[in-house]
């Protein structure tokens, strides 16, 4: 199909983030860009539980959130049961590679947050792609060819 839509693996979003606005943002942004928002949460324990009883195809998470847990447990959680990970924060966690599919610095735009979803979307898919502006992608060795 020359004009046709892309195929897509990343569909169902959960957004784990603890600034109110933020996480609203978020959900509309990504909402009105086509994809399905699974929940949107601002602790570990509730990320837990949607995970557990939900399809989720990637967690959007910010690496600090409300309590004493991280986004570091829930991406460690959510890769033993094959769900990526992309940090969303202005934060940097040197470790993130080890445990997260990329890291999108913030402050980011709503165009810097849908490329973002995009290129972990095509990367997932095994393409190379050109990240956006704030965006890391990483590459684990069992991913690698």
């Amino acid at each position: 199909m020359l004009f046709g839509r892309r195929k897509q693996v990343v569909k169902r979003i959960l957004i784990v983030e603890d600034e109110p606005l933020t996480a609203f943002d978020n959900e509309n942004m990504l909402g009105d860009a086509g994809y399905e928002i699974v929940a949107t949460v601002d602790d570990l324990d509730e990320a837990l539980d949607v995970l557990g009883r939900e399809e989720v195809h990637l967690v959007l998470s910010d690496v600090r959130l409300r309590s004493d847990k991280t986004g570091i447990d829930l991406a460690h959680a959510a890769r033993k049961k094959g769900v990526p990970t992309l940090f969303a924060t202005g934060h940097a966690y040197p470790g993130a590679s080890e445990i997260a599919v990329g890291c999108l610095m913030k402050p980011y735009s709503e165009r810097q947050l849908c490329k973002a979803i995009e290129c972990v979307d095509r990367h997932l898919q095994g393409h190379k792609v050109k990240p956006p502006k704030g965006l890391q992608l990483f590459i684990r060795e069992d991913e690698q060819k």
